[in-house]
């Protein structure tokens, strides 16, 4: 039976900082060609292949990335130990947060920060994407827990449970101008005037094309956005109208200088907590879930 030789992880998980043999290699103070070979020693006995060259780069391939986030653990734990005996502080709790593009940085920023309160230290990573490739993430525990703004959908194979964090009412929103010539006679008093959407495909998206066709409202569409906040941004530059989750109405005020208009009455977003597990153990993800539910969507 092959013993991992952990000389060898460390070559492999100092060039996958790096993406880069020779800036790897220098910093092991070892000529490339050594710390090839040990990395190919290294894929012999694992019998898999970790790397794959695309473009001259050496890209990790998927079991390659499994491999680096056990190294990445192992060699933190390492840098920890060391740090506990010179008598700094002991190892932070680590939580490894997928955020979906869909969701407004804003609530992700409401939803992480009490996970940042909890009295031991918490060191938090966050990864930004869309939600089946943040599934497929959670599904290989490169992700401790997923926000997003809809339930795991029907065709994902994934073991993993759905917590509802909670939900929230629309507000339709625009620069100072835009708001006073549309407030009146809301929600009538913006068809045929320019909106801002999000991108097709998502829930709000949906919601929204929904709700214009039960009002008899016919839009501009004047933009579509993937990125919520370049949406705002466009906004507070007075493009068009756009819609929020009325609960972060307050802070897209501010730092958009924009103002509201109407709600969109029969409209509600939820968010939700995706992780591995039905009862929820990691004391950062629990508390992710009770405050969401306690005080944001309170």
């Amino acid at each position: 039976m092959y013993s991992l030789n952990y000389q060898h992880l460390k070559y492999f998980w100092t060039v996958s900082r790096h993406g880069n043999l020779t800036r790897a290699s220098a910093e092991l103070l070892l000529t490339p060609q050594t710390v090839s070979t040990q990395i190919r020693d290294l894929e012999n006995g694992l019998g898999v292949e970790l790397f794959s060259r695309e473009r001259r780069r050496l890209v990790l391939t998927d079991i390659g990335r499994v491999v680096y986030h056990f190294a990445d653990e192992i060699f933190n734990i390492g840098r920890e130990i060391q740090d506990v005996v010179r008598g700094f502080p002991g190892r932070p709790l680590y939580l490894v947060v997928g955020v979906a593009d869909v969701v407004p940085k804003l609530i992700a920023h409401r939803l992480i920060e009490p996970a940042i309160q909890l009295k031991e230290p918490v060191r938090i990573i966050c990864r930004e994407g869309k939600t089946d490739r943040l599934l497929a993430e959670l599904a290989i525990h490169n992700l401790d827990v997923v926000l997003t703004d809809m339930p795991i959908p029907p065709g994902v194979k994934i073991h993993a449970y759905n917590h509802l964090l909670g939900e929230s009412t629309v507000t339709f929103m625009a620069s100072d101008r835009l708001a006073k010539r549309h407030r009146k006679g809301f929600p009538k008093s913006i068809s045929g005037e320019p909106i801002l959407l999000p991108a097709e495909g998502t829930t709000l998206r949906g919601s929204l094309e929904h709700w214009f066709d039960s009002m008899e409202i016919r839009p501009k569409i004047v933009g579509e956005f993937e990125d919520n906040a370049l949406l705002k941004a466009f906004g507070q530059a007075g493009v068009g109208i756009f819609a929020v989750p009325s609960v972060i109405n307050e802070e897209v005020k501010k730092q958009y200088n924009v103002t509201s208009i109407g709600l969109a009455e029969g409209i509600t977003e939820r968010f939700y907590a995706i992780s591995l597990e039905r009862k929820v153990r990691n004391p950062a993800v629990a508390t992710i879930c009770k405050s969401a539910r306690s005080e944001t969507f309170a």
